[in-house]
């Protein structure tokens, strides 16, 4: 990975009139805005379905794409839908916050209208797609129709015949739900196509697009689903024991995420077939693949099922090395970034080590004293990192430095040289530009200098989190040039550019 930079903004974080941000008008406009700033990456989120808690890590599949993501005036563009049919809805109050209530109210009887045009006109690709897909995409679509059936129940909650899958039951299912598993493969084709078109506009700008892969899938998910082989489940189907963290200096309690545990010795024999088609898939669709907390590969935190804390739980061996040289042996290098935060073993930081993948530091933690011996300090750095100023799940700069004890924010002052002038969220950003790490990605609450109030996720919390998003007017050719002339300053510009090429394009 050549020196270069990037920044971090969520599909959903994007403007638009109609809810949340889409794969449409605003998409493109801040592809137009990373090239006028002098950048090479764009990272996103995982780009699922979005589940508990409207959370992109607790999606209904590690394969479908957000069907909130699909832009309408793109479907209108294409004949799919009339304008008339949602331009006067009411999607929300304000237009600062995503108001997931309100989409999954009014959004799909929008999508129904345009699915019907579909299917009563099927585009020549669309068996091609329905076909290539289908290792995911019929299983996928038969467990959201069994969901609206079951008004949106856990599959856990179904009937034994349904939730165990016997085949009688769910042929049963395919010919009574024929039209809801129907409008549900359209939805997919719909957001495959504009994912596509998207995409290629970026590389065509120059912007490569830094996916996410969670390390586990949602307990309510057609994966776990269609695939109860795969996890660590009870002769009933029911996970013997959840993923989590530990209680730390952080957390009393630990994390308690309660996702279900992967089989890792029968998924071994296999040569771990599933993840190295979800790996392939995702290539299919970014460059670049940050995959989350990869130090679960080594070793994972097992909950027993039922627990109320992360308490009472315990260390497992992972599958180690050996999962990344068999998926690397299957594929070829990939372009991987390890998120290598949290309770780091020497076994874990040699894991990520013998895989060449760059790991993460992240500024905010390096003047915490309880993070000691992590190397989060820039002075400990090395090339083959990406640095960020904080994550999603972090606090914005600014909100940090309101809100750290002061002996943390002091220190950071002190070995940054932040300056009010500039203003302490450039003066990060600048540290991050100027360290030797490879990659730096900034989140772009950073870049306008926000608060807490725009913080995207509090880990462990549920119903304020996934739900800012950007305003049209906040990325102004004035943000560009400054953020362009750092770059450049700290040349990571794209190869072969110089600040003057860039300023002139905009004479």
């Amino acid at each position: 990975m050549r020196r270069s930079a990037g920044i971090l903004m969520p599909i959903s974080a994007l403007p638009s009139r109609y809810g949340i941000g889409t794969l449409g008008e605003a998409a493109y406009e801040f592809i137009d805005f990373l090239e006028a700033a002098g950048q090479s990456y764009w990272q996103i989120l995982p780009i699922g379905p979005t589940g508990y808690g409207d959370s992109p890590y607790q999606s209904f599949s590690a394969f479908a794409g957000n069907p909130y993501f699909i832009d309408l005036d793109l479907l209108a563009r294409d004949g799919w839908l009339k304008k008339e049919e949602y331009s006067e809805i009411h999607w929300g109050d304000d237009p600062g916050r995503t108001d997931y209530g309100t989409l999954y109210k009014r959004r799909f009887d929008v999508l129904r209208k345009a699915v019907k045009r579909l299917l009563a006109d099927v585009p020549d690709d669309y068996e091609a797609f329905a076909e290539k897909n289908a290792f995911w995409l019929d299983d996928y679509a038969l467990f959201m129709a069994l969901k609206d059936a079951h008004q949106g129940k856990s599959f856990m909650l179904w009937e034994d015949d349904l939730r165990k899958r016997d085949e009688k039951a769910l042929a049963s299912a395919r010919a009574g739900l024929k039209e809801e598993i129907a409008f549900y493969k359209g939805i997919q084709y719909f957001f495959f196509q504009q994912w596509a078109l998207m995409r290629t506009y970026a590389l065509d700008h120059g912007i490569s697009l830094i996916g996410d892969v969670p390390i586990y899938v949602s307990p309510d998910s057609s994966d776990l689903w269609a695939n109860p082989q795969l996890f660590q489940l009870d002769k009933d189907g029911r996970p013997t024991e959840v993923a989590g963290c530990p209680p730390d200096g952080f957390s009393a309690d630990g994390q308690l995420w309660g996702n279900p545990l992967y089989n890792w010795e029968d998924m071994k024999k296999d040569g771990y077939a599933w993840w190295t088609k979800r790996i392939s898939y995702q290539f299919e669709l970014v460059d670049v693949l940050r995959i989350d907390h990869f130090r679960g590969f080594e070793s994972y935190f097992a909950i027993p099922y039922g627990a109320v804390t992360a308490r009472g739980g315990r260390w497992r061996k992972g599958p180690g090395i050996d999962f990344f040289r068999t998926i690397e042996k299957k594929l070829g290098h990939l372009n991987i970034i390890a998120e290598d935060l949290g309770f780091l073993t020497p076994e874990v930081v040699q894991m990520v080590k013998d895989t060449g993948y760059p790991g993460m530091k992240v500024l905010e933690f390096a003047f915490d004293p309880r993070d000691t011996g992590s190397g989060y300090l820039p002075h400990k750095f090395i090339n083959n990192c990406v640095v960020y100023t904080g994550t999603h799940d972090n606090e914005t700069v600014m909100g940090w430095m309101e809100n750290s004890p002061r002996s943390f924010s002091e220190h950071a002052i002190d070995y940054l040289h932040l300056d009010e002038k500039e203003g302490y969220n450039w003066g990060f950003i600048r540290a991050a530009y100027m360290s030797v790490a490879d990659l730096a990605v900034m989140q772009f609450q950073d870049l306008l200098g926000l608060g807490d109030e725009a913080r995207f996720n509090v880990p462990s919390t549920t119903g304020n989190n996934w739900v800012w998003r950007a305003k049209k007017d906040d990325f102004t050719f004035a943000l560009s040039k400054k953020l362009r002339h750092m770059t450049g300053l700290y040349e990571r510009l794209p190869e072969g550019k110089k600040e003057a090429d860039i300023q002139a394009s905009d004479e």
